[in-house]
């Protein structure tokens, strides 16, 4: 049986924890289920505060990660399951399009950051558990350029690498 949209975000509020937080180092802001400010402002169409972030519902956070972070970006087009839930993990730490740019450097396509025609076909030509190896290479090394351009940031790198190499591990 293969793993659903919501199986997958189980598995990103379980990382992202369910706790409000508001870590003034942490560049993305106020943030709870792993939504924040900045995601939450977009998805109802207005200026939210930290409280607004901070009486945000698991529904809500549902719907936001299934609608922006799945549908809009096309990641239920990827029919491997494991690979799947790896570039949405992806989006959810650094916004779909540079989970894209990661996928599409991983299959070595344009990375122009839009899922299409090119970029599926080059997953089933590669087969889709080397092109899950590749992604998740990608990903640490994206993480490690994002670091390295960002010192400030470091203090974070221990937890960002442990989420990436859990989809190493399974």
């Amino acid at each position: 049986m293969g793993t659903s949209v919501s199986d997958i975000i189980d598995g990103v509020i379980a990382r992202e924890g369910r706790v409000f937080t508001n870590d003034p180092a942490d560049r993305g802001g106020p943030t709870k289920f792993g939504i924040t400010q900045k995601a939450l402002a977009a998805w109802r169409g207005a200026a939210v505060t930290a409280a607004d972030v901070e009486a945000l519902t698991e529904d809500e956070a549902r719907k936001i990660y299934e609608r922006e972070y799945v549908a809009r970006p096309g990641f239920e087009k990827i029919t491997d399951d494991k690979l799947r839930a790896l570039v949405v993990d992806s989006g959810v730490l650094h916004g779909p399009a540079a989970a894209t740019k990661m996928l599409q450097q991983a299959l070595r396509v344009n990375d122009d950051g839009i899922l299409g025609r090119v970029t599926l076909k080059a997953i089933e030509d590669l087969g889709a558990s080397v092109a899950y190896r590749r992604m998740a290479v990608q990903r640490i090394r994206f993480l490690g350029r994002l670091v390295t351009d960002r010192p400030d940031q470091a203090r974070f790198c221990a937890g960002w690498m442990n989420r990436a190499t859990e989809f190493l591990l399974d």
